[in-house]
């Protein structure tokens, strides 16, 4: 069952409108969460707001927002004064401009909804700006107000549909040279890189999010059933970690030898099944000869 629509609007380029239906792409409904109990009753916890100073318990009229001058010091903000600065929706996705899908940095990528047409009506609309990106391999950039803050929100074909991405603005995103710019650069030689480069071939893939696992949540899930059936839970054995230094050409070395070790291994299952059907025939062959 499809989940509620989260927005509904139109899309609009130009004059072109259409109506849509905007639905969260991600959901975290499955993942094993816990709440805070009272390990006497087994009754669920309740959280109160305590003034940081007194130590007394602030009830619901008390509460406001305040924003953080210096340390300790802050301005309250009331309701109405964010209210007069809320952007109120015209519930429309303005498509600004179409830019190549390449020149997006995924830094910016931030929540992704499914854009779905609401209705027939504007189906033609629809489609025809969906397969005019496709077309293009370009991706559109809209604004969106989504609880009253606009977002840049980037929309690119998926499939029949379309996918909408909000975009994060560049003051949330941290300068990569704070965290890059003390990095060395040592030297490295040809063998390395070349044995390096091997071993990455060994592991080339194809991208296929079917193939992730999620052992911590696995883990989670069998704790829970173990523990409500009555059963013991036993803490698992840590890995001991390699305490000795070894040189990078060495451990580059032995991933190469480990690869090549687990690839005879892996062979060695059809390798005897082939050896016992060469033997298995020649049995034959040497019964059918004694026999004429």
């Amino acid at each position: 069952m499809a989940a509620r629509a989260y927005w509904k609007g139109s899309l609009k380029l130009s004059l072109v409108t259409c109506p849509v239906l905007l639905y969260p792409a991600s959901t975290s409904v499955e993942k094993t969460r816990f709440h805070m109990i009272n390990k006497e009753t087994g009754h669920r916890l309740k959280q109160q707001m305590v003034d940081a100073k007194t130590g007394d318990v602030v009830e619901g009229d008390q509460k406001g927002r305040g924003y953080e001058l210096k340390k300790g010091e802050y301005v309250e903000i009331e309701p109405e004064e964010l209210d007069a600065v809320a952007i109120e929706s015209n519930h429309t996705i303005d498509i600004d401009a179409f830019v190549p899908r390449a020149e997006i940095d995924r830094r910016y990528l931030n929540h992704p909804y499914y854009i779905a047409p609401d209705g027939k009506s504007g189906i033609d609309a629809y489609a025809v700006i969906r397969d005019a990106m496709k077309d293009q391999d370009r991706v559109a950039l809209a604004r969106i107000v989504l609880t009253s803050r606009e977002h840049v929100i980037a929309i690119e074909p998926l499939g029949k549909g379309l996918l909408g991405t909000t975009l994060r603005y560049p003051y949330e995103l941290r300068d990569e040279d704070e965290y890059f710019d003390g990095i060395k650069s040592p030297k490295i030689t040809k063998d390395m890189v070349e044995l390096a480069s091997h071993i990455l071939n060994t592991k080339a893939a194809h991208f296929d999010p079917a193939k992730f696992k999620d052992e911590y949540e696995d883990a989670l899930k069998a704790l829970v059933k173990r523990k409500a059936s009555g059963k013991p839970v036993k803490a698992a054995e840590r890995e001991e970690r390699p305490d000795n230094v070894i040189s990078l050409m060495d451990a580059l070395k032995q991933s190469l030898k480990g690869k090549a070790v687990a690839k005879r291994q892996a062979a060695a299952p059809a390798r005897r099944t082939a050896l016992r059907a060469t033997k298995k025939v020649r049995g034959t062959n040497a019964r059918g000869r004694k026999a004429g």
